[in-house]
């Protein structure tokens, strides 16, 4: 299928657009990186970043995925073109279920082997991630990490690109766990859509507060599509796993009466 014909990005946004299609910006970018620098545009100027399912092209944005275009202003308000001259992200929303290491990205890994001082995490992407003994808070040479091969580890990249072997961390930059870590056995893992984990991340996510609704549990959530969820019992944690697994193919009136359906039994 032949590319369209390029067209603003701003009037795009909230549309479908195909790989190949090209989105043009109202200043020609510059910079390096997926970063686009934008010349000041009256009295606003500001900072685009290119997001998932964009690469930066000739002549502004070249969509490498299908999906719906989406933007959001660097306050977090999603919106159209009339906010992109004070900055924010343009990225592709799609149901992608491929993992493609990004840097920063907090994800759930499986660890896979020791290999020396490195353990590799299967992390669902092309390629195994290495993490070091000492990326863990409060690790020395002589208190290490008790990790073995199967344990679930919450981490984040500090290295992913396409000519390096990606490279996570158990810690902040301050040195500090910060929730990320080793992820208790007892739980239950799934996999989803890259899309349903970021719908879930949003602020004010009504499926999370619909499934509050039920029962207490703990939620860990991985930009790789792993969700590790445990409730009180095996048979809660369970209700919620199948929930967030059909939540994705559910529309919102469908899950409101599924999770009513639960609370009155």
């Amino acid at each position: 299928m032949a590319a369209s014909a390029p067209s603003l990005a701003e009037e795009r946004v909230g549309q479908v657009v195909l790989p190949g299609d090209v989105l043009l910006l109202p200043a020609r970018p510059e910079g390096d990186g997926e970063r686009l620098s934008l010349a000041p545009s009256g009295p606003q100027k500001g900072r685009l970043v290119c997001g998932p399912g964009l690469r930066r092209g000739g002549e502004g944005l070249l969509v490498t995925k299908g999906g719906i275009l989406r933007f959001r202003g660097p306050a977090g308000q999603a919106g159209g073109g009339t906010g992109s001259g004070s900055g924010g992200t343009y990225w592709v929303d799609s149901q992608q279920k491929r993992y493609v290491p990004v840097k920063g990205d907090h994800v759930i890994g499986i660890v896979t082997a020791k290999a020396g001082d490195i353990f590799k995490l299967d992390v669902g992407g092309s390629e195994q991630a290495s993490l070091s003994y000492l990326a863990f808070e409060g690790a020395t040479k002589r208190n290490r990490p008790n990790v073995q091969v199967g344990d679930l580890i919450y981490g984040q990249f500090i290295v992913a690109n396409k000519d390096m072997e990606p490279e996570m961390v158990c810690i902040d930059s301050s040195g500090r766990a910060n929730g990320m870590g080793i992820i208790g056995q007892d739980g239950y893992l799934i996999k989803v859509s890259l899309g349903l984990i970021r719908k879930l991340l949003a602020p004010g996510c009504e499926i999370i507060q619909d499934l509050g609704q039920l029962y207490p549990f703990e939620l860990v959530l991985g930009m790789n599509g792993r969700i590790w969820v445990k409730a009180k019992t095996t048979q809660q944690t369970l209700v919620v796993a199948n929930i967030l697994d059909a939540c994705e193919h559910m529309t919102a009136e469908q899950r409101k009466q599924a999770v009513a359906r639960l609370a009155e039994s």
